[in-house]
């Protein structure tokens, strides 16, 4: 990878590579995961410990294998589960199906069931040696016959174990070999000398992907994202140009969503149902109710709440906001570290500003309130329900309920109750029309 971060944790859709491996397996239904790691093992285990998927770590401190690696978590081993799958923590495509499905060969009477694929050129890659009642043995390709080596169904590395032969097999793997290693793959054929039943399991190439470097971490991002592509649009939701569209581990939309071209989702996004979303925006960590709109060319920042209805519009950004009920911040307008009303309005231009520096301040808007166009509201500020802010002001101290406010060059202006007058005479006019 040309990287000090260990393999397994750089990221595919915002999750480390080992995150999307392990929640692979819990979702073929493990209770209990242990992670051999040798370089970078501390790394790896802060990592993993940050989410909210457990795991035991073991150290490998010296590479003599495979069967090695699995046999450095002899004690987890060791409490006696049903099934042990031994998985990479660099194959993130690998499905909980295809996992589930290695678990029903042990279930049906199998001691090992080894994951394949087929291929058209095998060059490289470990044949399955498949005999009259399951798989014979693995064979690397330099210890291959001719005739093995027209083989199209390679190894794929990844495999289940019955429990309770798991370490009979591992403890009588040798190392009787070109490089003195302990190779995993020699259960098949201890498993068979001791008349155990061996399966081997077909599975899609793209799910077995290993990464190695960085166009192969690429090139499972693309896989990824067009299987969730597919999800989503299997679920309901409209994407009107797939290919352009990018989604995170953990985003969840809603059925009825409609996403225009060109828009990113970030981690922590959870959207609700009939949502449009227009192109060229930017989400990431917010949270986005029934019915609302967001963009064209909108970034909605990390603690944002967007109620049923609202709006944010074209150029504009948020961050750590609660957007109210059919509130409207439409055009090239900052709201950070701030609460707008229900069916607040807030004109062009309009910025809250909250950082002075050194701390964030907040700014509150209240319910029906008209900011107008070109506003700075100096924060920590409060504007009360149903104010009006004249366009072009400058908000630094708090403005009543139904009040108006001018805050130019002049000096700010106050005049209680005038809100209410223009409101009324503003309605007057458009039911005149």
């Amino acid at each position: 990878m040309k990287s000090a971060l260990p393999k397994v944790l750089h990221k595919i859709a915002g999750k480390p590579l080992v995150g999307h491996v392990i929640s692979a397996t819990q979702q073929a239904g493990s209770d209990a995961t242990a992670i051999v790691a040798g370089y970078g093992a501390g790394e790896v285990e802060q990592a993993v410990s940050a989410t909210s998927l457990p795991a035991d770590m073991f150290l490998q401190e010296k590479r003599l294998g495979t069967a090695h690696a699995v046999l450095a978590a002899r004690q987890a081993i060791k409490r006696g589960y049903d099934d042990i799958l031994v998985v990479f923590g660099d194959t993130p495509l690998i499905t909980p199906a295809a996992l589930a499905s290695a678990r029903e060969k042990l279930a049906d009477g199998a001691a090992v069931a080894v994951m394949g694929f087929r291929t058209g050129d095998p060059t490289g890659y470990g044949r399955l040696i498949e005999g009259g009642s399951g798989l014979a043995a693995i064979r690397e390709e330099k210890d291959c016959t001719e005739a093995e080596k027209q083989i199209t169904f390679c190894n794929g590395g990844l495999m289940a174990i019955e429990g309770d032969v798991a370490l009979e097999l591992l403890d009588a793997v040798g190392n009787q070999n070109a490089k003195g290693e302990y190779y995993l793959t020699d259960i098949v054929e201890i498993a068979n000398e001791r008349n155990m039943k061996v399966e081997a399991l077909e599975v899609a190439f793209e799910e077995l992907l290993g990464i190695n470097n960085r166009a192969e971490l690429a090139q499972a991002e693309v896989i990824w994202q067009a299987r969730t592509r597919q999800a989503f649009l299997m679920a309901g939701v409209s994407i009107q140009a797939p290919d352009t569209v990018f989604f995170s581990h953990d985003t969840d939309i809603g059925p009825n969503c409609s996403i225009e071209p060109n828009v990113w989702f970030g981690p922590g996004v959870k959207i609700g149902q009939d949502v449009r979303i227009r192109a060229f925006s930017h989400i990431e960590g917010a949270q986005i109710a029934d019915g609302a709109e967001i963009g064209p060319f909108a970034r909605l920042r990390p603690g944002t709440d967007l109620a049923p209805g609202s709006k944010v519009g074209n150029f504009c950004e948020t961050k750590n906001a609660r957007i109210g009920e059919g509130a409207k911040v439409n055009h090239l307008t900052y709201i950070g570290d701030a609460t707008i009303g229900k069916k607040a309005n807030i004109g062009a231009g309009t910025i809250t500003c909250n950082y002075d520096g050194y701390n964030k301040h907040h700014t509150g808007i209240g319910d029906g309130t008209f900011i107008g166009s070109n506003t700075a509201l100096v924060a920590p500020v409060t504007i009360g329900d149903h104010a009006l802010v004249a366009a072009g002001s400058v908000i630094t101290r708090n403005v009543p309920s139904e009040a108006l406010a001018f805050g130019r060059s002049d000096g700010q202006t106050v005049r209680e109750g005038k809100a209410t007058e223009i409101n009324r005479r503003n309605a007057a006019r458009k039911n005149a029309k």
